[in-house]
Order: C-alpha cells, then sequence, then structure tokens
C-alpha cells in the first residue's frame, strides 16, 4: 500500500494478538494493540489509527460498548472500525453495525483474507473521504446543510447528531440532489461490497432519517432506489 496505516487491535486473547500483528506487519502495517476496550479507548486517542480492529467478546467493557464510546468521541468518531469476532449470530452483527461499525468479520479468518478485507476497507474509506473533500460541506440544499468536519446535519438553523451509517447515507442522497441512487450503489457506498448486510438494511436507515428530518426529503422510487429532493 502506498502509506503505512496503523491499525489498532484489540482482543483479550494474546493468542489472536500476537497471530494478527505478526502476519499485518508483514503486510507493512503499523499495528498497535490492547486487550480491553479502556485501554483501546485511551490508546486510540494517543496513535489516532486508520483502523481499529475490535473482538466483541471482551471483559468489563465489550466491544459493542467501546465502539459506541468511541463513535461518542468527538476526536475518535471518525476513524474505522471492523468488528472481529468468533460470533456470527445475525443479532451481535446488527448490534456491531448500529453501534457504528464499519465491517463484521468472523474468526476464523485466513491471513491473506483478512489483510484483503482490511484493505478493501482502507481503499473505500479513502474513495468517500476524497469524494466528500471534492462536494462542498456546507452546501445548503432544501434548508439542509451536512457539515462533514463537524459530522452534523444542520436543518433549519439547528444541528442534529445522526448515528455514522445514517449520516453517511443522507449525505450521499445529499451530495446529488433529485438523482437517483441505486439499491446497490447505496450499498457499495456506505457499506462496502464485502458487506452481507440484510435487504432491509437500507429501508430502516431511511425510515430512521425520515423520522429526524422530516418524511419530504427523501423519495423512495420503487424497484429502483431513494433520492434526496431539493
Amino acid at each position: 500500500m502506498e502509506q503505512s496505516f496503523r491499525i489498532l487491535l484489540v482482543d483479550d486473547e494474546n493468542d489472536i494478538l500476537e497471530f494478527v500483528t505478526y502476519n499485518l506487519q508483514k503486510e507493512g502495517f503499523q499495528v498497535y494493540t490492547a486487550s480491553n476496550g479502556a485501554a483501546a479507548v485511551k490508546l486510540a486517542e494517543e496513535v489516532m489509527p486508520h483502523l481499529i480492529l475490535l473482538d466483541v467478546m471482551m471483559p468489563e467493557m465489550d466491544g459493542i460498548e467501546t465502539c459506541q464510546v468511541i463513535r461518542s468521541n468527538p476526536k475518535l468518531k471518525n476513524i474505522l472500525v471492523a468488528f472481529l469476532t468468533a460470533r456470527g449470530e445475525d443479532y451481535s452483527q446488527i448490534a456491531g453495525f448500529d453501534a457504528g461499525g464499519d465491517d463484521y468479520i468472523s474468526k476464523p479468518i485466513k491471513p491473506k483474507v483478512l489483510v484483503s478485507r482490511i484493505k478493501a476497507l482502507l481503499k473505500r474509506h479513502d474513495f468517500l473521504r476524497n469524494e466528500e473533500s471534492a462536494t462542498n460541506s456546507n452546501e445548503n440544499v432544501a434548508g439542509i446543510v451536512m457539515d462533514r468536519e463537524r459530522f452534523l446535519v444542520v436543518k433549519n438553523g439547528e444541528d442534529l447528531v445522526l448515528p455514522k451509517k445514517e449520516f453517511e447515507l443522507l449525505a450521499l442522497l445529499h451530495s446529488k440532489p433529485n438523482k437517483v441512487f441505486t439499491r446497490d450503489e447505496i450499498f457499495s457506498s456506505i457499506w462496502g461490497d464485502n458487506i452481507i448486510v440484510g435487504d432491509r438494511t437500507i429501508d430502516v436507515h431511511i425510515r430512521k432519517l425520515r423520522e429526524k428530518i422530516g418524511d419530504d426529503f427523501i423519495k423512495t422510487i420503487k424497484g429502483v432506489g431513494y433520492k434526496f429532493v431539493d
């Protein structure tokens, strides 16, 4: 990769920490480790990783709670978080994404596959960041401003704080008013091609957005997708 990305690996099993660290360092990543959620949050503030690989099942503060703490921290909230866990139940994945996770990787996983998933996630993140930089972050469309620097939605002068995925989804639709984004485009841009989520995931996020900003801004195009109406 063109730059040395910093990865924070969080797991309460030393064998996992050593094994994954070894394989990621071979690929040129800078790897930092923590054995619990509280230590991870503290270390993340110090090293500002590009990606946090976070185990779900940990004592004291589990991965879901740790992710929620990270997302509520203004300094850390935009860092990529991928859950790396042996728990494959649907409810665990849903909880992970609801907490603000960007990906969900089930153990065991082959090192080459893990590296591939990480690289794809980092590349997608860079693409979204570059796309946002090319867009006027303070453009007012239909009374709604997407303030990407503060990760806020400003509606008629009132600040609205949205969960990460809801913000990204609204920012995508808002970036091109009246353009119809297909469901495939939305899945690829917001969740990535390597992540499998339920068919109703987009619909649920759209419903939550409408509850917060109003019903008139996002229009459903049946059988196709959604668009932001200016």
